[in-house]
């Protein structure tokens, strides 16, 4: 059997019968995952998923569990908020992604910072950084989820790596989940124009 690599701009119903597709989706509808899923299995889907913005916990993951398809979180330090390297007195560049996201927002990012504070209590707790605490979270949330924390910098890569080292008793994991829940992200993920792009589901072909 072929085993084919594509771009999302292959539809599944292009392909010969014969084809494996080993693809990952972003932002997906989750009725699409389904039917792309049924044509074709689906390696993993992408998503942004950290203790900033836990959408997928809705309904995402468990549709991913259930189809056997792996998670992969994009931004799983919330570009960078839950390394502790953003404060109220950091200003974004103009073109700046996260300028555009209303949780930066003064009155919003105020509220947000208790989520950084948790962290950095727990980075004590576990003789670590902050950021690694974020990511052992997101590993601990099941064999499927593998985040992928962008970086240009070698300590910071060595740093994220450091993060598989870590790891909860169920007790803590149990005590962590609650504390994380606990704390409402005020503002958007997304600027509207990206959001306006997710959870859309691609029309039928028939």
């Amino acid at each position: 059997m072929a085993r084919t690599y594509v771009s999302l701009a292959v539809v599944p119903g292009d392909l010969p019968p014969e084809t494996s597709l080993t693809f990952m989706w972003s932002l997906l509808n989750l009725n699409t995952l389904r039917r792309a899923h049924a044509e074709l299995p689906v390696s993993a889907v992408q998503n942004e998923y950290s203790m900033l913005w836990r959408g997928p916990e809705d309904e995402l993951l468990a549709l991913c569990d259930e189809l056997g398809i792996g998670f992969v979180p994009f931004s799983p330090l919330g570009y960078g908020f839950l390394t502790g390297a953003i404060d109220m007195g950091t200003s974004f560049a103009p073109g700046d992604f996260r300028a555009g996201t209303s949780r930066m927002d003064p009155e919003n990012r105020q509220a947000n910072m208790a989520l950084v504070e948790l962290l950095q209590l727990w980075a004590v707790r576990k003789n670590a950084a902050p950021g690694q605490i974020a990511l052992a979270w997101l590993l601990a949330q099941g064999p499927s989820v593998v985040p992928i924390p962008g970086t240009t910098q070698m300590p910071h890569l060595m740093e994220n790596i450091g993060a598989t080292e870590i790891d909860f008793t169920s007790v803590e994991l149990a005590e962590l989940n609650r504390a994380v829940a606990a704390i409402e992200i005020q503002g958007t993920r997304a600027p509207q124009m990206v959001a306006e792009w997710s959870d859309v589901e691609a029309p039928s072909r028939i």
